[in-house]
């Protein structure tokens, strides 16, 4: 009798089912669902409200021990995970690595400004001074390179011998180059132009070569 008299005196009312019909289709436009969060939005809400209840203090005289530890764990966690996705913090490259003495002589030097000074001895004349640093400039492009990498204070001859090793092609030019270095360096044996046109021509094919590739094991 009662729901006759109210559906009577109000006849657009709807039941609970038009009702809750009506509900869900006014949910769908779009303007209530460009309106509401983000999944993501929702993850750093309630991340950010995480971190704000593990940080608060409960009284008002500053920052508690037990406040600070937590602090410590979320750093030490952040670096944590820093290092799983990128990885540990790498050293120089080669390339950047502080010189290394080339053959008894301390030498920063590098392979380009070595060739160039060899070049201005060859101008005038210098063989000895001229075949020496050009050979530096053999090893030292090759180690820029990471072609090849001699121990410190190894010997002309063993830096041949790796570097035939690394650079089978470079093998016809290496001991006659290798045999000069010492003569002019060691054995005060003078350099002549041919003899540095010898070094340089090795320095050239060393620019241009190229390490073999490693077969498959």
């Amino acid at each position: 009798m009662i729901l006759t008299a109210l559906a009577a005196a109000f006849p657009l009312l709807p039941d609970p089912d038009q009702a809750r019909e009506w509900a869900e289709q006014e949910l769908r436009d779009p303007t209530y669902q460009a309106a509401e969060p983000t999944f993501l939005d929702r993850i750093s809400q309630a991340v950010g409200q995480f971190v704000r209840n593990l940080l608060r203090v409960p009284d008002t005289e500053g920052w508690g021990p037990s406040a600070l530890i937590v602090l410590g764990v979320i750093v030490i966690a952040a670096i944590i995970v820093a290092i799983l996705i990128w990885g540990r913090p790498r050293l120089s490259t080669r390339a950047t690595e502080p010189a290394r003495a080339l053959f008894d002589d301390d030498d920063a030097r590098s392979a380009d400004e070595l060739r160039a000074d060899a070049a201005s001895a060859a101008g005038r004349g210098e063989w000895d001074e001229a075949i020496v640093l050009r050979f530096r400039a053999v090893a030292r492009g090759l180690t820029e390179r990471g072609l090849v990498d001699p121990p410190p204070g190894a010997t002309v001859r063993a830096f041949a011998r790796e570097t035939a090793t690394a650079l089978p092609s470079l093998v016809p030019l290496l001991d006659p180059a290798a045999t000069t270095f010492d003569d002019v360096r060691y054995l005060r044996r003078p350099g002549t132009a041919e003899r540095y046109r010898a070094v340089a021509d090795l320095d050239d094919a060393a620019v241009r070569a190229r390490a073999l590739p490693v077969a498959p094991r």
